[in-house]
């Protein structure tokens, strides 16, 4: 069955390049989930944004969240990261085995779960080596620590080159790399990105989701949030469809492709064309 009781799954797909380090991650997998969000309510005041939402992620894998602006896909982030006080209302997150929900975000972060929010959030007033160095802050392993920053540098090396310039005068994708790069100082076992593609060009769209790719043929596991669906259901194991604060629909990604609703709502690909030639949206969605 599915993550959250729904379509079968099927055999996951095999990633090309995949390193020794995401091999030993594999034999992981059979002992459970590195992360279980089941049944959380998360409440704006009294507005329920999250309604029952149940997501699984394994040790190794990729896995998306998809859905429109204001489907609440960023307040699950928040939710399992700590930003949100008191929150969720119900439910239980569990990571490595451990109950995190209504803890801190320095706890959390601290049990290996590092967020990259929307927007590129650096500090503008810092070099960018001063910014890698602020996501190393919960660790004292000096030398780890400079490996990290190596490898960091190896995904991103315009990163080297910019080391002294202050981030707010960096790029758009600069920024973007930063904000990542930053967000695996910390050596986490969970990265979560949300909509990294966001206002970035084509080109560094592309760039930036092969990056993803590398650092999780490495062996972090990534809970990734985008709008771009194609995207991300390309380099994904495994997604989930959030509407309206709940779950709709979730299956490997090869069979979320293959979805009509997902074709056609998510992946832009019509049933049917006007006389004009543009696409027409008559279809209702399979699951309201």
């Amino acid at each position: 069955m599915s993550r959250t009781g729904g379509k079968s799954d099927l055999p996951k797909k095999e990633k090309n390049g995949q390193s020794s380090n995401k091999m030993k991650s594999n034999a992981l997998k059979a002992s459970g989930a590195l992360l279980d969000v089941s049944n959380i309510e998360t409440l704006y005041g009294k507005i329920t944004a999250l309604k029952g939402v149940s997501i699984s992620v394994k040790e190794g894998d990729i896995v998306t969240i998809l859905g429109a602006n204001g489907a609440g896909k960023t307040t699950v982030l928040k939710t399992i990261i700590g930003l949100l006080d008191d929150q969720p209302e119900k439910g239980k997150i569990v990571f490595k085995g451990k109950n995190i929900e209504r803890k801190k975000a320095d706890h959390v972060v601290s049990l290996g779960i590092s967020y990259v929010p929307e927007g590129r959030e650096v500090f503008p007033e810092l070099t960018v080596k001063e910014n890698l160095k602020m996501g190393s802050y919960i660790r004292s392993d000096k030398e780890e620590i400079a490996k990290d920053y190596d490898r960091v540098i190896r995904y991103f090396p315009i990163l080297e080159e910019r080391a002294k310039q202050l981030a707010g005068t960096l790029s758009g994708g600069e920024q973007q790399m930063l904000a990542i790069a930053r967000g695996l100082m910390s050596r986490p076992k969970l990265l979560m990105l949300d909509e990294p593609s966001l206002g970035l060009a084509p080109i560094l769209v592309k760039e930036i989701f092969n990056i993803i790719k590398t650092i999780n043929d490495e062996g972090t596991t990534i809970l990734l949030v985008e709008q771009n669906a194609n995207m991300a259901l390309k380099i994904a194991d495994f997604g989930y469809v959030l509407e309206t604060g709940r779950i709709v629909l979730s299956d490997t990604t090869e069979n979320l492709m293959e979805n009509d609703d997902v074709k056609e709502f998510y992946l832009g690909v019509a049933k049917e064309e006007s006389v004009k030639g543009y696409k027409r949206y008559k279809r209702k969605k399979r699951w309201r």
